[in-house]
């Protein structure tokens, strides 16, 4: 009697589970259909025509920062986000670099900023020996020349690190992204990326 008894209470447990599932699954299909309906393919938005066209860049030096006054934080002075990406934008090949403003295409802003970090946790950016976390930021942005209007920009954060030697590892890390990100956007352009794939689909409700 008592196996009989249980059987039931078991077979009750298995029906309303199902009944809920069944449910659950009807709430949830007016909202799928509805997400299907008004979703809409978003193009990739145009690349600016003189980054597409553009042949000879001028590369500026917006600066460097070097909180470390007496004990400097990383090698090779100020100029070092500056120098090194001139470097790598000469190897490339991309562009002829020219020596003045006037007679390039494109102006190229290559900055490095270091400002504490006030987040309680520091984030991702790690602590120094000194016990202060900073935000390390390189930022490039391309601009007119005649204009000084601003066409595209990156920012890329390096990661912070106790020892030197680390962070002058993640420096040389963070300069070749924001080289990549550079000939990445032009192999965007050459490509003509602005008519190919959706970059994704926009769900509008």
């Amino acid at each position: 009697m008592a196996s009989i008894l249980l059987l039931g209470v078991e077979e009750g447990i298995v029906k309303r589970t199902l009944h809920f599932r069944t449910a659950l699954l009807i709430s949830l299909l007016p909202i799928s259909v509805l997400h299907a309906a008004d979703s809409k393919v978003v193009e990739p938005a145009p690349i600016p025509t003189q980054i597409i066209l553009a042949k000879r860049v001028f590369i500026a030096n917006a600066g460097g920062d070097e909180p470390g006054i007496t004990e400097p934080l990383f090698s090779g002075g100020a100029d070092r986000s500056y120098n090194q990406f001139y470097a790598a934008m000469k190897s490339a090949g991309r562009y002829e670099l020219v020596g003045a403003p006037a007679e390039a295409d494109l102006l190229f802003e290559i900055r490095f900023t270091v400002v504490p970090d006030k987040r309680p946790t520091g984030g991702i950016l790690g602590n120094s020996g000194s016990g202060e976390t900073y935000d390390a930021l390189f930022r490039l942005e391309i601009r007119d020349p005649e204009t000084t209007a601003l066409l595209w920009a990156f920012n890329e954060h390096m990661e912070w690190a106790t020892l030197k030697r680390n962070r002058d590892r993640n420096f040389d890390e963070a300069s070749d992204r924001i080289v990549s990100d550079v000939l990445a956007l032009m192999a965007r352009a050459a490509a003509g990326t602005p008519q190919s794939k959706p970059l994704f689909e926009l769900h509008v409700r």
